[in-house]
């Protein structure tokens, strides 16, 4: 994709995203992907960005595509299948069966612990994290984490927007790129 064309895709899907004010709580502005994800063009389009990215930074010879609950278990198996990876969910506490490794992390309004099944990722596998969002690099950051404590070496991880007032990719060991910046 040329770049002219790719910025002005990005501009267009920036636009089309919602803006919630105060929400979940006073002070948190809530940027809302589901009006691009609900538009079939909008989301092949945000899928051939990811793509593009993720060839360019050349983080596409990678495993396993690890998403992070919510909104990252859906753009991270469609991200898999182009990829030809397996797809691996990161889940809050108590969501997964099986022997799970877990890992406590604060949020700029919340504390929560994340979980992974500790045989979903083997020793030494190339892994690429997706996410919807990066704020403070909370959850980023202890996904990062938690895949080090299972031996995993994680490529990189790509998030469709990022509140680059926060720096929350400071918090993340990890390289983090972004698609779309508020």
């Amino acid at each position: 994709m040329d770049s002219t064309l790719y910025d002005s895709t990005l501009s267009d899907l920036k636009d089309k995203i919602k803006s919630y004010p105060d929400f979940p709580k006073e002070g948190i502005i809530f940027r809302d992907i589901f009006s691009i994800l609900r538009d079939p063009a909008c989301l092949k389009s945000v899928i051939d960005l990811m793509v593009a990215k993720i060839e360019k930074l050349k983080w596409n010879d990678v495993d396993v595509i690890v998403g992070l609950e919510s909104r990252g278990f859906i753009l991270a198996p469609l991200l898999a299948v182009k990829l030809n990876a397996g797809f691996v969910p990161i889940r809050k506490k108590g969501r997964l069966p099986g022997v799970c490794k877990e890992i406590a992390y604060t949020l700029e309004y919340r504390s929560d612990v994340l979980e992974i099944q500790e045989d979903s990722i083997s020793q030494g596998q190339r892994v690429l994290v997706i996410d919807d969002l990066i704020a403070t690099g909370g959850s980023l950051g202890a996904t990062c984490k938690l895949l080090k404590g299972l031996d995993a070496k994680v490529v990189g991880c790509l998030v469709l927007l990022e509140l680059d007032q926060l720096e929350g990719s400071k918090n993340v060991d990890a390289p983090v790129e972004s698609l779309i910046t508020f």
